[in-house]
């Protein structure tokens, strides 16, 4: 097996707790970590032999001695090409949005999830890929959504979209398969907005996410001195939630002895704390999520068969983007205004050929992928509209900027005419309605009095409008 290769992380923080946390998690990874106090020690340590060799920055977004944002100016002024992550509070989209600006590549939202920091350093060292604008940008504009509000017309999302709104008025356990990114939790939370249960405790848990000697004790608490360390008796998340829905994210990574423990709960109702004499009976429903096939990992045993089918009552298979690039436009237009609302943001467009461009990438992080570039996107465009200048290494990966390759849209997709110009400004209304009248004459294949019927006007003012626009009604 190939060695895996150091890396050096210059992490900027005065907090000792999270220091250490950030670099435990960081040398899972093969990184080395190397510290400084504030952003004095932080730019010396540039120049030092450690500085030369460094592959990534995070700073906490309190750094001593400079606003973040300052900070990521000055080193990126000294270290241009140097990939600079913020770590913030939840709620601080502005300073995020401020420091992205100044030059960071990425934030991470506190407290840090030891797969998303791993994920995010990864993607900042990995120079042989220029992925600048694909960052995952996971922890943004986190309103739920109601099952008619998500996006997306592909029969397959729909499927499963009228199988999850039915399901979610039962008690059955249901399951959400899906790649990484695809909006999985985004659907949990649906189900649990339209279920009986809404109003009650509705509690989320990454099970990558947790160590598995104290993912037993998150999960179903213990007593005091159950083990070393155990000062307190700690309340589970499971009797926390009860009469609501636990939502358990990646419950493939779930440990066996988690499995047995989850086993009785979903069989008997009963869970048994760590260290405790008696079992609770509680009453929650559970929700998974699992971006690997459980059905491979039951056969290769790594997943209980008993849990396997009690978890999977209803499944749910998200399809990758991918597979449903019609619903670019539909989604890119939503992300973008929803985006305006936030701080420090603005109302954009997005022109007619950028969002071609859109739809001849892959979109190996789907959706969420696609809301992280067009954030990315917006921070830092000075246009009224995003053409495809804002999105160079999308450009790049397609081939022609603007072109939209093997995915490029089609008419149905509502791109068929061009509302922008080059520059991001709005076309002159008369040239656009020329064009729509031109594609409806084509579309409908000349039978002016179909278009007329279609673009809701007469046929006589169809007529007159061809002749002031000075157009063949052979299009």
């Amino acid at each position: 097996m190939q060695e895996q290769e150091t890396r050096l992380l210059m992490l900027v923080d005065d907090e000792p707790a999270q220091c250490r946390l950030v670099s435990a998690i960081a040398s899972r990874a093969g990184w080395r970590t190397v510290f400084a106090r504030d952003a004095e020690t932080a730019i010396a340590m540039l120049g030092t032999q450690d500085g030369m060799m460094l592959d990534a920055i995070i700073l906490d977004q309190w750094v001593p001695g400079a606003d973040s944002a300052s900070l990521i100016s000055e080193l990126k002024s000294r270290r241009a090409t140097l990939p600079i992550l913020l770590m913030t509070s939840i709620g601080s989209n502005e300073a995020a949005i401020d420091a992205m600006r100044a030059g960071a590549s990425d934030y991470i939202i506190k407290p840090v999830a030891p797969e998303r920091l791993i994920a995010a350093l990864s993607m900042a060292a990995d120079k042989s890929k220029k992925l600048g604008e694909l960052h995952p940008l996971t922890e943004k504009i986190t309103q739920p959504l109601a099952f008619e509000e998500i996006i997306g017309s592909a029969p397959a999302l729909r499927t499963a979209l009228a199988i999850a709104a039915k399901a979610a008025r039962s008690r059955a356990s249901i399951f959400i398969e899906g790649e990484h990114g695809v909006g999985k939790e985004v659907v949990a939370d649906a189900i649990e907005a339209a279920s009986p249960r809404a109003k009650l405790p509705y509690l989320k848990v990454n099970c990558g996410a947790i160590s598995s000697n104290l993912l037993d004790s998150a999960l179903f608490g213990h007593e005091k001195d159950a083990f070393a360390g155990a000062f307190d008796r700690r309340i589970g998340i499971f009797q926390q939630a009860e009469g609501g829905t636990v939502f358990l994210d990646e419950v493939d990574l779930l440990p066996p002895e988690t499995q047995i423990r989850l086993v009785r709960l979903l069989t008997q109702g009963e869970i048994s704390p760590l260290g405790a004499a008696h079992s609770y009976r509680i009453d929650v429903r559970i929700l998974s999520a699992s971006n690997a096939s459980l059905a491979n990992k039951l056969a290769d045993g790594q997943f209980r068969e008993d849990l396997y089918y009690r978890l999977n009552v209803v499944q749910l298979t998200i399809p990758p983007l991918r597979e449903r690039t019609s619903d670019i436009p539909a989604l890119a237009r939503h992300f973008l205004g929803r985006m305006a609302s936030q701080p420090g943001l603005r109302s954009l467009g997005i022109t007619d050929e950028a969002l071609a461009m859109l739809r001849g990438y892959n979109w190996p992080g789907n959706v969420r992928q696609l809301q992280s570039v067009l954030f990315r996107a917006a921070v830092l465009c000075e246009r009224d509209a995003l053409t495809p200048e804002e999105f160079p290494q999308i450009s790049a990966a397609v081939g022609v900027p603007g072109n939209g390759g093997s995915g490029g849209a089609g008419t149905n997709d509502g791109i068929g005419v061009t509302l922008y110009e080059n520059d991001g400004n709005m076309r002159p209304l008369e040239e656009i309605e020329a064009d729509v009248i031109r594609l409806a004459i084509g579309h409908y294949r000349g039978r002016m009095t179909e278009v007329a019927r279609r673009l809701g006007i007469g046929r006589s003012t169809l007529y007159r409008k061809l002749a002031d626009l000075g157009i063949s009604d052979a299009a």
